[in-house]
């Protein structure tokens, strides 16, 4: 394509160069930029585009967007086409879909956004879809999955990736004749309109919890950011017991179905055949969710029920590692709500004790960590604080501020910043009945520490730690 026909629909200035360009493809990031790219300049939370117009330019981009003015360009050969367009982020995410055929229009595609929920619910309608003979993909963050076969992880592990790498996997799936597409779409992939330019079928609004509150600049930031989704989607599944999704469902301008605690798109679920074997009351929410999904997209209520046994959680929900009597449950509860939901679950038995190991990430949501201090403290017969991706800030600084909401439960609460060393402590102090959460981290594989991205997996280590309690039993 020649960037005139790429941008004759689109409001621009030229600076300087030539419209004739062969575009090869496009890119914000410089890294990753090929013979005859377009590389779009934004400003990053924490680098500035601008830094890498020069290497980009070594690497074959022979046209630069930029969405300010008034900067020195000069050092830019003649050759290379600069244009300027009032938003970068808009423009990259119309050109990704243009460049790609417009792929999103050839599918149904459902969009799920949510604080907690959104990898669950898409691989519950993932599931329904397939075993009623559709093939789907399901995207997100665990993975690429097309038939609920692994084929691929999002690059820089992001929840929604951006819009020059998703249209052309859109594209791919049309050719591999998936009918049906399920993305997670994060707060930030909607506020940075990674899918401004992808046509949505489906919009699913589980819930608002806190979360990314900083990331946004406030709480008002974070659900107009989740909002963008009920302009994008065609359609909207509502979770009617938030009132937050059901106050932002009101703007909507097409059809909206609501599930509940009770039913299904007004089909009260008590007498209508309503049942899921996934543990947890927050599970029975996700399923209902992606039921409603089914009806969005044509299916009966009875056919879509009929198959609610195939439902298993996907990786790092709930996965459980069982050994010598002791129940280790990993699971990626990173909210105050999430973690509540994972421990009222596992709480149901009364008699056993549960010992959680968690911490909370750093550089995110300072103000969420008392209050999951004070949900571990509730729920817990025994608290463990280790690191969770501290990132650039202090460990013990995170741990301090958790523990300010314990203040007032007698619970045991015991630090160690090492997360390999707090597992591994949690699995030896546990005995035969006892239940383990290891929550915060989930399906990840890698541990931000400073400036170090380490790998480490959590169910690996409970593997490892139960190895080590074994031999250690053994010597004694």
């Amino acid at each position: 394509m020649l960037l005139s026909e790429l941008i004759k629909e689109w409001p621009c200035t030229l600076l300087q160069g030539s419209i004739r360009q062969i575009v090869g493809g496009i890119t914000e990031n410089s890294k990753r930029v090929k013979k005859d790219y377009v590389f779009v300049v934004r400003k990053g939370t924490l680098r500035d585009g601008l830094e890498f117009i020069e290497e980009a330019i070594a690497k074959g981009a022979t046209t630069i967007v930029l969405d300010r003015v008034n900067m020195d360009l000069c050092h830019i050969h003649p050759s290379v086409t600069i244009l300027v367009v009032p938003d970068s982020s808009l423009f990259i995410s119309f050109a990704s879909a243009k460049l790609a055929g417009n792929p999103a229009s050839e599918l149904t595609v459902i969009a799920v956004t949510g604080t907690n929920g959104k990898t669950t619910v898409s691989h519950f309608i993932g599931q329904l879809l397939a075993v009623h003979g559709v093939r789907a993909a399901v995207i997100g963050t665990t993975g690429i999955f097309i038939d609920g076969v692994l084929t691929g992880t999002p690059a820089d592990s992001l929840t929604t990736m951006p819009a020059e790498q998703l249209h052309p996997l859109l594209r791919t799936c049309i050719e591999k004749q998936v009918t049906h597409v399920i993305l997670e779409a994060s707060s930030i992939g909607l506020s940075s309109n990674r899918l401004a330019h992808c046509s949505i079928t489906i919009g699913i609004l589980l819930n608002v919890g806190v979360d990314h509150y900083a990331e946004h600049g406030g709480r008002k930031a974070y659900i107009d950011a989740k909002k963008r989704l009920v302009s994008l989607a065609d359609q909207l599944v509502v979770n009617e017991s938030d009132p937050v999704c059901v106050e932002m469902s009101r703007e909507a301008t097409g059809k909206v179905m609501y599930f509940s605690e009770t039913h299904i798109n007004r089909i009260l679920t008590s007498i209508n055949g309503f049942r899921v074997e996934v543990p947890g009351q927050h599970n029975e929410m996700n399923a209902r969710a992606a039921v409603c999904a089914l009806q969005a997209v044509g299916f009966s209520f009875e056919k879509a029920v009929s198959k609610l046994a195939v439902l298993k959680l996907p990786e790092g929900r709930l996965e459980k590692y069982s050994q010598s009597g002791v129940d280790v449950f990993v699971d990626y509860a990173h909210t105050p709500d999430a973690l509540r939901a994972v421990l009222e679950t596992l709480c149901e038995e009364k008699t056993r004790n549960v010992v959680t190991v968690f911490g909370c990430g750093g550089n995110r949501d300072p103000e969420k960590r008392p209050q999951m201090g004070a949900v571990a403290a509730q729920y817990s017969s025994h608290v463990i604080l280790t690191s969770d991706n501290p990132r650039s800030e202090d460990p013990s600084q995170i741990i301090t501020d958790i523990l300010a909401g314990t203040l007032g439960f007698a619970v045991p609460i015991d630090v160690l910043l090492d997360r390999k060393l707090a597992i591994r402590y949690a699995i030896r102090q546990a005995g035969k009945g006892d239940i383990v959460l290891i929550a915060g981290k989930g399906h990840e594989k890698i541990q931000q520490i400073g400036t170090r991205t380490e790998p480490f997996c959590d169910i690996d280590e409970v593997k490892l730690a139960f190895t080590d309690k074994a031999v250690a039993e053994e010597d004694s």
